[in-house]
């Protein structure tokens, strides 16, 4: 029950509820156990009728039954039997309504604490650093946001209303049948102490396989999950028969073990019907040699009361095992949960958050930063400075950490040594949220919603009018695009942009990024997936666009059209050479290789056009 813990504080919300719940449990039970004493007094006055009756003891009875006892004692036998008849009716439908009220309260309850866990656990997610989600699978954080809250949902209602109700059901059961007659209730209830030790035994295996099943079906869904996403890849690989039986690997394993499992719960209900069996032998049995005796109290009512509790009991006595293993399964997924939530994000919110007017002035001072996740060191003591409304151009081999500047700069990691200042304020101090409003970013790995091209474009923004949308759509040179398609703005994309290319989906990132008209704007490689000719298009557009910006453009391309005030190259993590066109291309190596290699490619794009407009 320690992982459960962590659920008190969802009880405790919805404690009006709970308690509302456990007070129509109580209610619903206490009818419903008042069934077997009114049959006893009706079976009791009816042998009372027969000849040669001797009589039994007095016998006691629950206050409601002692109230129709004496007011039942002046009349006929039919008028007895149907009084009888209808008290009987009378507590049956009050144990009814209450049962309704009970799953009104505790299941539904429940509902509101899955909604509640869900939304936690999202939030959650969305506050944990960069590092966490390169560490874990897409499909096991699905999993324990869906299979794992399911599981808990059990508990925070089926599994606790079905405990307290077995616990107040056998609760009067016993306290009845003990004040009836100890000695009887003492043999008939012999065979339980047996059934706790196998739900103790049972309850354990039941724990470990629910924690293996579990992580089985989290490793289930990732596979699907990446084969989804991936599906073209697989289909022009020709790998499907590989990842079909890679697939079938896992989902045997899944099986089999959820097989075990099931086998393993198949054992509750043979033991239960067993105890309940012997149970009933015991009290038919040991009862009517009792009845038989002289001077017994020991009547023929008493033995149908006791075979009534004993009924009563069978369903409550079932579902320990039931909800044991309910209550197991739940240990286990809340355990996975708490593992996620108990993570805590690397980027903490400072605790005297700054939000200062943020100009644009950046300023990096001996950085160095490693990734955690594979220890490669991507910034090795790096110092720079970028003033207000400067464009930068950021160029450097692949690996040579000009992506990790932009995210750095944005927090998605802190640095290991040395600090990042904008405007002066270290970025460790600024709030969170402020920081990166101020910040409009494309990344390297372009990335769409499944919604329509207009919310794609206006997600930086809230409430952005349709002018705003199209003006920046008209900026990254997809406006006319966009016109063609049949239903233009309104277009739903598929998943992750799948219905896009790939230069339709950098300038719908583009445009996104420039709707939010912040004062730093940072392009990672954006420009890779498209045409030389939008390109030229593009970079005219941006140029007054980002007028005042401080501007920081990554790319492995030379944009000899568009006038940097400085080019930043970087080669293993360090700033090998600074400055404009003409000086790089007397000063850096790399530079000068870079614009040669480029210009070939020009040319020989230039040739094969004109061999094409000869032909």
């Amino acid at each position: 029950m320690k992982h459960l813990k962590s659920l008190n504080q969802y009880l405790w919300k919805y404690r009006w509820r709970f308690f509302l719940g456990i007070l129509f449990i109580i209610l619903s039970n206490y009818f419903r156990i008042l069934a077997p004493q009114i049959t006893r007094f009706v079976i009791d006055a009816v042998e009372q009728q027969l000849p040669g009756y001797q009589g039994a003891k007095k016998t006691t009875y629950d206050w409601v039954v002692y109230f129709l006892v004496e007011h039942t004692r002046s009349k006929d036998f039919g008028q007895l039997v149907l009084l009888c008849g209808l008290v009987l009716l009378a507590t049956a439908i009050l144990s009814g309504f209450f049962m309704f009220l009970m799953r009104q309260t505790i299941i539904v309850m429940s509902r509101h604490i899955e909604f509640d866990q869900k939304n936690a656990i999202y939030r959650h997610y969305q506050q944990l650093d960069l590092s966490f989600y390169k560490k874990n699978r897409t499909g096991d954080l699905m999993n324990r946001i869906a299979e794992d809250v399911s599981r808990v949902r059990m508990y925070t209602g089926p599994a606790i209303m079905y405990f307290v109700n077995l616990a107040f059901t056998i609760s009067f059961c016993l306290v009845y049948m003990l004040q009836a007659n100890p000695k009887l209730t003492l043999i008939v209830l012999s065979p339980l102490p047996l059934l706790a030790i196998t739900i103790y035994k049972v309850n354990t295996i039941i724990h470990r396989k629910s924690e293996r099943i579990q992580a089985l079906l989290s490793k289930l869904t990732t596979t699907a999950q990446e084969s989804f996403s991936g599906i073209r890849v697989i289909k022009s690989f020709v790998q499907e028969k590989a990842q079909q039986d890679y697939f079938e690997k896992n989902s045997e394993e899944y099986r089999q073990n959820t097989i075990g499992l099931a086998k393993m719960e198949a054992i509750y209900f043979p033991t239960m019907a067993l105890m309940i069996g012997i149970s009933t032998l015991l009290t038919i049995l040991i009862g009517g040699i009792y009845a038989m005796q002289p001077g017994s109290n020991v009547t023929t009512g008493m033995l149908a009361e006791f075979v009534m509790y004993i009924n009563i009991l069978t369903f409550p006595v079932s579902a320990i095992g039931w909800t044991a293993s309910m209550i197991q399964r739940a240990a286990a997924s809340q355990k996975r949960i708490n593992e996620f939530l108990d993570t805590e994000s690397r980027i903490q919110q400072p605790a005297d958050a700054k939000r200062p007017e943020i100009k644009g002035n950046i300023r990096f001072d001996k950085v160095d930063f490693t990734y955690e996740h594979t220890g490669i060191k991507a910034i090795k003591g790096m110092s720079l400075e970028i003033r207000q409304g400067e464009k930068v151009a950021i160029i450097g081999r692949t690996g040579s950490g000009k992506t990790t500047l932009a995210q750095l700069l944005l927090r998605l990691f802190d640095t290991n040594a040395g600090t990042i200042s904008l405007d002066a304020v270290p970025v460790t101090e600024i709030d969170l949220k402020h920081l990166r409003e101020k910040v409009s970013y494309v990344p390297q790995d372009v990335f769409l919603f499944s919604d329509t091209i207009r919310n794609n474009i206006a997600f930086g923004k809230d409430q952005a009018d349709e002018q705003e949308v199209e003006q920046a759509a008209r900026a990254a040179s997809i406006h006319q695009e966009i016109m063609s398609f049949s239903q233009q703005y309104d277009m739903v994309i598929g998943e992750r942009g799948v219905t896009l290319s790939g230069g339709q989906k950098q300038r719908i990132s583009i445009a996104r990024a420039l709707l939010k008209n912040a004062p730093i704007i940072i392009l990672d490689d954006c420009l890779s997936a498209v045409d030389a000719k939008t390109e030229k298009t593009i970079i005219a557009n941006l140029a007054g666009f980002l007028e005042g910006k401080t501007s920081i453009i990554i790319t492995h391309r030379i944009f000899s059209l568009f006038s940097f005030d400085k080019i930043i190259v970087m080669e293993n993590g360090r700033i090998a050479a600074t400055g404009t066109h003409e000086e790089l291309l007397k000063t850096s190596e790399y530079y000068q290789y870079l614009y040669e290699h480029q210009q070939e490619e020009k040319e020989d794009e230039s040739e094969i056009s004109g061999i094409r407009e000869n032909t």
